[in-house]
């Protein structure tokens, strides 16, 4: 089966086409670096030519609200044109767990307006809402660390490994379209703060954690809003088991 990866050179988009390529599968890798350009539609029909699914694991670059919706909004409607042009029979969309439970932020913003698009578009769909990956807590330090001191809300989760996300979009892009997908998790709850002290812990980095809601999370997202709806499929790598992999080299 031809499909193509948007997002390719993404952690996940890397991850997915591995799992694709593992499975036999022939891959067709969408990213600017490749010569095709979601946001101007370059390169886009030339690189769906035969294609049956499309795999959306695209990011945005962080910026404000309106120009997270604009990307993602602008993203997603040249692939879905140009997917109906190619007679592509299967869009299958990552996206967020409990997006629609809260506000959010940006980029909670720009993936609705995927969604919004995906589910009223012409090419039949799968959307899959994931939880929050395994790196989450790493990356949300990066993005508050001012002087070696970093915010971090108590935000209650089930972070999943990449792996587990990418091996789900796969097995889901060889099959038929069913719509908004189950949420997939992982298999343990955790909390933010305890995730960010034991990820810089692992990888003998120090850091000061200031556990607030005054910062990029609002109390909006407390308690459950970030968890996965009942009825979740559960994947099976802890947070524990990616952590061990996480050693002073790790940067």
């Amino acid at each position: 089966m031809r499909i193509a990866v948007a997002g390719a050179t993404g952690n996940i988009g890397a991850l997915t086409i591995a799992a694709l390529e593992k499975a036999g599968h022939e891959v067709v890798g969408i990213s600017r670096s490749l010569g095709v350009d979601l946001s101007t539609g370059k390169g886009l029909d030339e690189a769906l030519t035969g294609v049956e699914a499309v795999v959306d694991a695209i990011s945005a670059p962080a910026m404000d609200e309106a120009e997270t919706v604009a990307f993602f909004g602008g993203a997603t409607g040249n692939l879905l044109a140009a997917e109906q042009r190619a007679g592509v029979r299967h869009h299958v969309l990552l996206s967020i767990a409990g997006l629609h439970r809260t506000g959010g932020n940006a980029h909670y913003a720009g993936k609705r307006e995927q969604e919004r698009l995906v589910s009223a578009g012409p090419v039949p769909w799968t959307i899959v809402p994931a939880t929050q990956f395994h790196d989450f807590a790493a990356t949300t330090v990066v993005w508050a660390e001012r002087d070696g001191v970093a915010t971090v809300a108590p935000l209650l989760m089930r972070p999943i490994a990449p792996a587990d996300v990418a091996a789900v979009l796969a097995e889901v892009a060889t099959g038929e379209p069913k719509g908004v997908y189950t949420d997939i998790a992982g298999p343990d709850q955790q909390d933010l703060v305890d995730m960010a002290r034991r990820t810089y812990a692992a990888r003998g980095q120090k850091i000061v954690l200031v556990p607030t809601w005054a910062g990029l999370f609002g109390p909006d997202m407390a308690g459950d809003v970030l968890l996965p709806a009942e009825g979740a499929r559960i994947m099976p790598t802890t947070f524990e088991e990616w952590l061990a992999g996480q050693g002073p080299e790790v940067s």
